[in-house]
C-alpha cells in the first residue's frame, strides 16, 4: 500500500462510519426518517396520480429489467475491451471477475450490519403499490432491504470503472448508479437512504480498503495468470 494512501483511506472509512451511525444512533433516525418519508410519498402519490407513471415504475422494477442494467453495465466494459488486444482483453477479464468477487464478498459482509427493517412499501399502511395499481408483477416491496443490494452493486461497478479505466469512466458510472437505482426508490422497494446510507457506508469502508491498497491488483494478477492462453 502507498503510503499516501492510507490517510485517505481512514477519512474514507471515517465518512463510512459517521454517515452509518448518523442514521442509526437517532431516535426513529432522526432528520433522515424525514427525507425518507418525503421522498417515498412524493413518488408514492404520483402513481396514484398519474397510471402512465405507475405503468414506467412497474416496468423499471420488473425482475427482468435488471437484465437492462447489467447490459449497459457490460456494453460500457466491452467499449474498453474491444480497444484491447488479446493480453489486455485477458487482463480485463480479470478485472471483471475481481469485480464479481468483490461485490459478493462486500455484499455478504454488508448484511452483517444489525439492521433489519423493511421497505416503506410495507412500512407505510397507505402506501400504495405499484403491482396492485398496474397488475404487472413488479418488485415493489422487501422484507428486508438495507442496505440496497442493487445499489450497493452498481457503486462499486462505478468504482471499479473509476480505477482501472479513469475518471470519464468514474463519471458514467456514476451516471448508471443514479439512473438504475432510482426506480428501486421510485417503488417504494427500498427507502433512500438504503442506498444513500447502507450502500454508501459499506462501499466507502470496503472499497477504500479493496482499491487504495494493492488487494484487488493482486488478485487481478493473480486470475490473469491463471487464465488459459495468458502471453
Amino acid at each position: 500500500m502507498r503510503q499516501s494512501n492510507f490517510p485517505i483511506i481512514i477519512i474514507l472509512n471515517l465518512l463510512g462510519i459517521c454517515l452509518f451511525f448518523s442514521w442509526y444512533l437517532p431516535t426513529h433516525h432522526g432528520l433522515w426518517f424525514s427525507l425518507d418519508k418525503s421522498i417515498f410519498y412524493s413518488f408514492n402519490h404520483e402513481m396514484v396520480k398519474s397510471h402512465a407513471f405507475a405503468v414506467f415504475v412497474a416496468i423499471t422494477n420488473y425482475r427482468g429489467f435488471d437484465i437492462v442494467s447489467f447490459l449497459v453495465m457490460a456494453a460500457y466494459f466491452y467499449s474498453f475491451w474491444r480497444l484491447k488486444d488479446r493480453n489486455g482483453r485477458q487482463w480485463m477479464l480479470a478485472v471483471g471477475i475481481t469485480m464479481l468477487i468483490t461485490a459478493i464478498v462486500l455484499n455478504q459482509l454488508g448484511h452483517l450490519i444489525p439492521v433489519s427493517h423493511s421497505s416503506p412499501s410495507l412500512f407505510f399502511a397507505d402506501a400504495q403499490r405499484a403491482g396492485s395499481l398496474t397488475g404487472i408483477p413488479t418488485k415493489d416491496g422487501s422484507a428486508d432491504s438495507f442496505p440496497g443490494d442493487h445499489g450497493m452493486m452498481l457503486m462499486i461497478y462505478a468504482c471499479f470503472m473509476g480505477r482501472y479505466f479513469g475518471r470519464k469512466a468514474f463519471i458514467v458510472g456514476l451516471i448508471i448508479l443514479a439512473i438504475f437505482a432510482l426506480p428501486r426508490v421510485m417503488v417504494g422497494a427500498h427507502w433512500f437512504t438504503d442506498i444513500s446510507v447502507g450502500s454508501l457506508s459499506v462501499v466507502l469502508v470496503g472499497m477504500s480498503w479493496c482499491l487504495l491498497t494493492p488487494l484487488t491488483d493482486i488478485l487481478v494478477n493473480w486470475i490473469y495468470r491463471k487464465l488459459p492462453g495468458t502471453q
